[in-house]
């Protein structure tokens, strides 16, 4: 866990008041109370291992140097803007799925008086990134690239939201395959996640992000790996333990559980996919859930987790990558965090 986190937490502070306080637009009182509410729900409450992990990145790239009050201030303010993005992912997100609770509390669109507000709110939440951006980079070497890799990421994760939904929309698992898995991971979930917050410890450290291809195509599959386990999560952890109630199997999401039952199952297994998985129906999901069960999916998954984990290991500490020992350190840093995670 990351060293920083109070140090974290006042850089929060102190980039809430200046967006309550931004000169470039008179907001009302109850406009400021309406936006301070609404980046305290949206952005706290979570474990904030996306924006801790851009601190730890860069701390690791300067090889354990005590960093200046500035460069903390500095690099924090990177790890909120990657906060703020996924706050403005998970908004538009629970929305869209129809989902109740995100971190063990009722989704901001839940709550009364927010409803289809929070559609406004979640496009606030990614234009505060420019504000701070300006307020913190502007006339810095790096300016440029920090809003053309945000804007980059944020695109990706739209493309990888699109392709989930639009899959899922068909309601056709036939078309439902590790490919497709993949594919929607990737862009959804592994740019944002593990890719943006070492980028962005990178630009800070004045590196040119062409350099470590390498560094990226690990953190890229890093990512796969975390959604595995994410999906792996939503059926199987405890809803206390999670933070929310599993919709995976209701909602018909491309779940590499579902797509492992579709490789395994025979055809009397495949009747019950087929009649029960999409049904926003409680016995209908306990037919799945008894099904993955059947299929024996957890052992299936915990299979995975220890070829993925050595595999990434080795990739890591592969001669033939060419990571530096500083990066090797970073992506050491990101895979001990999820491995074998809870929640």
């Amino acid at each position: 866990m990351s060293d920083f986190r109070a140090e974290f937490m006042e850089v929060y502070e102190k980039l809430k008041a200046e967006i309550l306080k931004d000169l470039d637009i008179n907001l009302t009182n109850g406009a400021c109370d309406w936006i301070a509410k609404m980046l305290d729900h949206n952005l706290l409450g979570g474990k904030l291992n996306h924006g801790l992990s851009a601190i730890d990145s860069y701390s690791l790239l300067k090889e354990g140097k005590q960093l200046s009050s500035e460069e903390i201030i500095l690099i924090s303010s990177l790890g909120w803007c990657i906060e703020w993005l996924q706050g403005y992912f998970l908004v538009h997100d629970d929305i869209m799925d129809g989902s109740s609770k995100r971190r063990g509390q009722p989704c901001w669109f839940r709550l009364d008086k927010v409803g289809m507000i929070a559609v406004n709110d979640g496009v606030l939440l990614r234009n505060h990134i420019a504000v701070i951006l300006k307020q913190h980079f502007r006339g810095k070497p790096c300016y440029v690239d920090l809003l053309e890799l945000f804007n980059e990421v944020e695109y990706q994760t739209a493309c990888g939201q699109m392709i989930d939904l639009i899959t899922t929309q068909e309601k056709d698992l036939s078309k439902y395959s590790l490919s497709i898995h993949g594919r929607i991971v990737q862009y959804k979930t592994a740019y944002y996640s593990f890719y943006l917050p070492v980028a962005c410890a990178l630009l800070m450290a004045g590196e040119n992000l062409d350099n470590h291809a390498n560094a990226k195509d690990i953190l890229i599959k890093m990512g796969i790996y975390f959604q595995v386990q994410d999906d792996y999560l939503d059926c199987f952890a405890d809803p206390q333990v999670l933070g929310k109630n599993g919709t995976d199997i209701k909602d018909f999401k491309c779940s590499w559980l579902v797509v492992k039952a579709l490789e395994r199952c025979n055809e009397e297994q495949k009747k019950i996919l087929d009649e029960n998985y999409g049904i926003d129906d409680k016995a209908c999901v306990a037919k799945i859930e008894a099904l993955y069960k059947d299929l024996k999916l957890e052992d299936v998954y915990r299979e995975y987790e220890e070829n993925t984990y050595e595999e990434l290991i080795n990739s890591i500490e592969d001669e033939e990558t060419k990571l530096s020992k500083p990066m090797q350190a970073v992506l050491k840093s990101f895979l001990e965090k999820i491995y074998k995670r809870q929640k």
